[in-house]
């Protein structure tokens, strides 16, 4: 029993040193605030008891000097504790200042050690050569892809088209499109648009003339040539 005794205590007293340490600068600071709070208070009594022994030196500054003069030799020793006070408290203050600077630094030292497992951690065997192999890497399977596009759209119908002859067709196509406009709109005169065609039928050349158009051509034409005849 006393072995499992011994065990147990062990490892309590083990988790115990690791967080008296971790507390140490905590109570540290608790010890030196209380121990300032004890110098405050002193010196709010000596201030008192100076103020009680100068009372009473003028008091009896006229009527018996010796009751005076020991009452300021007690004033000048209150005032000698009191300033004895006054440098403790001001060593307090310092020391609860390092304390508290030096918890801080060790807290930003912890932390920016933790900061820098994880920065380790998330590179771990990452290296720059690394990097710079999977890069070329990339950009050359880029190139690869870009070859293979090529390589599949290089029998596309689209190449090789003369510009020219796309411009002499679209020209066409514009001189049609505004020759029917003009054909249904009738401002231009018909003698200004005859253009002679090929017959689909007989191959004979034909005029671009409404049918209507020509039909009164014709019937002019042949009542023309029917007076000269009666004229004869």
């Amino acid at each position: 029993m006393s072995g499992w005794g011994f065990n147990l205590f062990g490892g309590g007293s083990s988790g115990g040193t690791a967080a008296a340490k971790k507390n140490a600068p905590k109570e540290a600071i608790l010890k030196l605030r209380s121990t300032l709070e004890m110098l405050s208070k002193r010196e709010k009594h000596l201030q008192n008891l100076m103020d009680e022994q100068d009372a009473l030196a003028r008091k009896y500054i006229s009527t018996n000097k010796t009751a005076a003069k020991a009452a300021l030799t007690r004033k000048k020793a209150h005032e000698n504790a009191l300033s004895q006070t006054h440098a403790q408290m001001m060593t307090v203050e310092r020391e609860i200042f390092s304390i508290e600077a030096a918890n801080i630094n060790k807290e930003t030292f912890e932390a920016m050690n933790g900061a820098k497992v994880a920065m380790k951690n998330i590179h771990g065997g990452l290296t720059i050569d690394k990097v710079d192999q999977t890069m070329e890497d990339l950009r050359e399977q880029h190139d690869i892809g870009q070859q293979i596009s090529e390589a599949i759209t290089s029998g596309n119908t689209m190449q090789g088209i003369d510009e020219d002859e796309l411009d002499e067709e679209l020209a066409m196509l514009q001189q049609e499109e505004l020759d029917a406009k003009m054909l249904k709109s009738g401002s231009v005169p018909v003698s200004d648009r005859i253009h002679s065609l090929p017959n689909a039928a007989n191959g004979t050349l034909v005029s671009s003339k409404p049918q209507k158009q020509q039909e009164e051509d014709d019937e002019e034409e042949e009542l023309r040539k029917l007076q000269a005849e009666m004229a004869m």
